[in-house]
């Protein structure tokens, strides 16, 4: 699904730092917390993965951004058929996903909260150990699943 020609799109247009907390690595670590998740969740694996690289994209700044999860629900209405393909379900989900991410919820389709809880995961690059309260899904709250993300994004900051 995270084509050559799509990293290309995203990082000629990402505003921020490519390697800042809202970069590159950060959606890597996105994609593998979300693929590792969704072994158990069941999860819809091409929308983990391209939420993991569309999710922050849309960011202009590091702080507090509002608007960037509705930012990056729209650009999948604008590269959906043109940099991948979804069908009408996969968008529906990403959609949310992206949109929603930001917001704190809990309850959603099985895909969304996996899309969700990969993102929390990954929130030691800011000096935020994830907790078991704010992730929706039975794997991620996982101990183990939480200190091993946690020291990841730790060292790749």
């Amino acid at each position: 699904m995270i084509t050559p020609a799509l990293i290309e799109f995203l990082e000629s247009e990402f505003l921020l730092d490519w390697h800042g907390i809202h970069g590159a690595g950060h959606w890597a670590r996105v994609k593998y917390n979300g693929l590792q998740l969704s072994r158990s969740t069941g999860a819809n694996t091409r929308v983990v993965e391209l939420f993991a690289f569309l999710h922050d994209s849309r960011r202009r700044h590091d702080g507090g951004d509002a608007d960037h999860g509705e930012r990056a629900a729209q650009l999948v209405s604008e590269l959906q058929g043109r940099l991948f393909s979804i069908d009408r379900g996969e968008r529906r989900l990403l959609e949310i996903a992206c949109r929603e991410h930001s917001r704190g919820g809990l309850e959603a389709d099985i895909t969304v909260q996996t899309c969700w809880d990969a993102d929390r995961l990954d929130l030691g690059r800011v000096g935020i150990r994830p907790s078991a309260a704010y992730l929706c899904t039975e794997s991620a709250r996982e101990p183990g699943v939480i200190e091993a993300a946690y020291q990841r994004s730790r060292a790749t900051g």
